[in-house]
């Protein structure tokens, strides 16, 4: 009979090599740690999708635009930094560990500064200091990890340093541009440079310096986590607008169908997002990676956005809101439409097939965001616009299940004619 390992044994995390995490591994999944990591995630997602939501409701349409889309890519590229890097060199020792905590607390300071950001963008004059200065925390740790593993990792040496050394540089530029207070224009040509710098790292390091190992099945699984965290923002949202029903009217026909079409329809943007075949195409074809998980950043934006409008909603019902009714389905019409085109591209660059079934969903889920959006101009209930709204994810839904159902009973047939003969 065996011993039981010992208490000591099961409970220490002691310094373990960084020497790279096995990309076959069977049954790879999210840690407990990756999961408490998120969490920040949540509370950073939700004050910018509230900033977004006021924005939007005043009419401050440039505001809300420009504040939003900085905001989502600081955040989900805050999370890609991480993530990955723990999919290839999580060791789950003292020192990765305490590490990982290091860059949560620049998590919680880059959602402190998402309200400074939106509020100087209402200015004329971009105040990104407190979130930058998140980035230096997240980032002096990020490097770190970066350089232990180049240490440990002699194999993949070059590519860590590529890592650590893209990630230092364009933070520098981050905080020079803080420090040296530069005109709108510049700063718009220096982001452009940064955003290059940011993105080319990790490209170069993959494809020209050896890679990374990181595990196919658990970066679909992390991001899928990541997309949850987003669609909770369409919770939320629901919750803001049937309170504001309720509030209004009381316990009305009007509060049933706004809890039914927004759960219904962040519901639905759940069911489609799972359709995506990512992990065993990216196992199979790692160099799809990159579009993937740029497009990801895209399709999470798309989810926290139409939560936002979902809120938008509420502040119309409210009568706090200082947009048309047409306006306020838009706010949720826009996201939504952009959330299911970007699951039809990526679907296709995924499994590089035309299936001419993509060409009727499309066209369906078009018409019914148009009849949503008509409806709204018509004057129909906002209660009925949004119910409208929510069978645009299920017109995918329906016709993925019955062209399974097709397919199970054409296989069905082909068995009893075997039979038979």
């Amino acid at each position: 009979m065996k011993t039981p390992p010992s208490s000591h044994t099961l409970h220490h995390h002691h310094t373990r090599r960084m020497g790279g995490r096995d990309p076959n591994q069977f049954h790879r999944v999210a840690t407990p740690l990756e999961l408490l990591f998120d969490l920040t995630f949540v509370i950073a997602f939700g004050l910018a999708a509230s900033r977004f939501a006021y924005a939007l409701s005043e009419g401050h349409y440039a505001t809300a635009l420009i504040g939003f889309g900085f905001a989502s890519f600081a955040i989900s590229w805050a999370w890609i930094n991480f993530s990955w890097f723990s999919s290839a060199y999580d060791t789950d020792d003292w020192i990765f560990r305490v590490v990982t905590m290091v860059q949560m607390i620049g998590v919680l300071v880059l959602a402190i500064g998402l309200p400074r950001m939106f509020a100087s963008i209402e200015r004329g004059h971009l105040d990104n200091s407190v979130m930058v200065l998140g980035y230096v925390i997240m980032r002096t740790a990020m490097v770190f990890q970066w350089l232990r593993a180049a240490r440990q990792d002699p194999t993949r040496r070059r590519s860590c340093l590529t890592n650590a050394a893209a990630i230092s540089i364009a933070q520098f530029g981050w905080v020079a541009q803080i420090i040296f207070d530069v005109s709108v224009g510049l700063f718009l040509i220096l982001t452009c440079i940064l955003l290059t710098i940011e993105f080319a790292g990790p490209f170069i390091a993959e494809r020209k310096d050896g890679g990374t190992p990181w595990h196919a099945h658990h970066i679909a699984e992390r991001h899928s986590l990541f997309a949850i965290i987003a669609l909770g923002e369409g919770v939320v949202g629901t919750v803001a607008t049937l309170s504001a029903v309720v509030e209004e009217q009381g316990w009305t026909m009007d509060a049933a169908l706004v809890c039914i079409a927004g759960t219904g329809l962040t519901f639905g943007m759940w069911w489609v997002y799972y359709l995506l075949p990512s992990a065993p195409i990216l196992h199979a074809h790692r160099d799809r990676a990159f579009v993937w998980g740029y497009c990801q950043m895209a399709i999470v934006a798309s989810i926290v956005a139409t939560g936002a409008g979902l809120h938008v909603a509420a502040y119309f019902i409210e009568h706090t809101a200082h947009i048309s009714a047409f306006t306020t389905v838009l706010s949720v019409a826009i996201p939504v439409g952009v959330f299911l085109g970007l699951i039809y591209t990526l679907y296709y660059y995924l499994a590089r097939q035309f299936d001419f079934l993509h060409v009727w969903l499309l066209a369906g889920t078009a018409a019914v965001v148009a009849l949503a959006v008509i409806a709204a101009r018509a004057g129909v209930d906002m209660a009925v616009c949004l119910v409208i709204l929510m069978l645009a994810p299920a017109v995918t839904v329906v016709g993925y299940e019955m062209q399974g159902y097709r397919h199970q009973a054409d296989a069905l047939a082909r068995d009893d004619s075997r039979t038979e003969h």
